[in-house]
């Protein structure tokens, strides 16, 4: 029994379906296991299929759990047809945030009694909303990300360039056992780190910056998600002051954070801070954002997201300002929602750090 495929075919029912074409490969892998890179998940009332091509064919029988294994080669939903996978399903659900439209007509042409039905953030909430299992495999990989953000402060210093600085964070996960990185490693020093999403370039580092360090690793499928802002020399009065304002907007924002909370909600505990303290205008993005088996996942913690955060959410808290030309400050959490609080999985210092 897999009381996963249970759950999608409740959600199937609930909006009047017959059966699922699960094609999101995370959450084909939250559902029944798979790794690899192509497969799709047909989930009816009675029965669940996995298709998929025969690069994949020992690897699924491995790790696939409640469905029946095809291997037909690439044409997946060729097969999906052929074999009447589908067969008196009138009405079926799609990812329709995850499905080009292009696939969505092959769909249509290739089993044209079926009523394809695209929906947006089917199953989010119910990926979100992790098990203890899943928790202790996010908080395995916080704890390595942790340990790769102390093991790259003796680096740290003038000459270095951001790029050296980029590689050594992927070395030192990939040492610590990490699959791969969750997303490029942005290193972002003195006025490159007024750009929140700043890519590493050769620019050195200077004394007197502050450096924007944020990267997560893979571990076991799961990723892990920090920033921390260091200075290289001491920044000056400004740049410790701006520090300090951020730094209390991420607390009065993990003071609030809680299951049944909105994301409105905890985005509004940050931006207040800020805003109080003259640098609305600098804080241009959301407060955070899920963390699981993507680096980027439902839900979103933001001024326009009404959505209630479910318990065991595994969510960022990321404050920033960014003052163009001149610095930025980010300093970011990964925490799981509780009743009644959160749980912080990050453990490195807060604290300034002068290097």
């Amino acid at each position: 029994m897999n009381p996963r495929l249970d759950l999608i075919r409740r959600r199937c029912a609930d909006l009047d379906a017959d059966a699922a074409l699960l094609t999101f490969l995370p959450h084909v892998r939250w559902a029944v296991g798979f790794t690899g890179s192509n497969g799709v998940l047909v989930v009816t009332p009675d029965e669940a299929h996995f298709v998929t091509d025969g690069r994949y064919a020992t690897q699924a029988e491995a790790e696939v759990q409640g469905a029946e294994v095809h291997v037909p080669g690439y044409r997946l939903f060729e097969h999906v047809a052929e074999a009447e996978l589908l067969a008196g399903a009138e009405t079926v659900l799609l990812q329709g945030d995850h499905l080009p439209f292009t696939e969505v007509e092959r769909l249509r042409q290739l089993l044209q009694e079926v009523r394809f039905l695209p929906v947006g953030g089917l199953l989010d909430e119910d990926v979100a909303a992790k098990t203890e299992e899943e928790i202790a495999r996010v908080r395995a990989a916080q704890a390595v990300t942790d340990e790769v953000f102390a093991a790259i402060l003796p680096f740290i210093g003038p000459g270095v360039s951001e790029r050296d600085l980029a590689a050594e964070i992927v070395y030192q996960h990939l040492k610590r056992g990490c699959e791969r990185m969750a997303f490029e490693p942005i290193v972002a020093s003195g006025l490159r780190g007024a750009l929140p999403h700043a890519r590493p370039t050769t620019k050195t580092l200077r004394p007197g910056e502050l450096v924007v360090l944020d990267f997560g690793g893979v571990l076991d499928g799961y990723c892990a998600d920090m920033t921390r802002t260091v200075a290289v020399g001491d920044p000056g009065e400004e740049a410790r002051g701006v520090y300090q304002v951020v730094l209390d907007a991420q607390q009065a924002a993990l003071d609030a954070a809680a299951a049944g909370r909105t994301g409105r909600d905890l985005d509004q505990a940050a931006r207040q801070v800020i805003e109080a303290a003259g640098l609305g205008e600098h804080f241009p993005h959301s407060l955070g954002h899920g963390v699981g088996l993507e680096a980027h996942e439902w839900p979103r913690l933001s001024s326009r997201v009404e959505d209630t955060l479910p318990a065991g959410a595994t969510v960022t808290v990321e404050p920033g300002v960014y003052l163009p030309e001149r610095f930025g400050v980010r300093i970011e959490d990964l925490v799981v929602l509780r009743e009644g609080g959160c749980e912080n999985l990050t453990a490195s210092t807060k604290e300034l750090l002068v290097l």
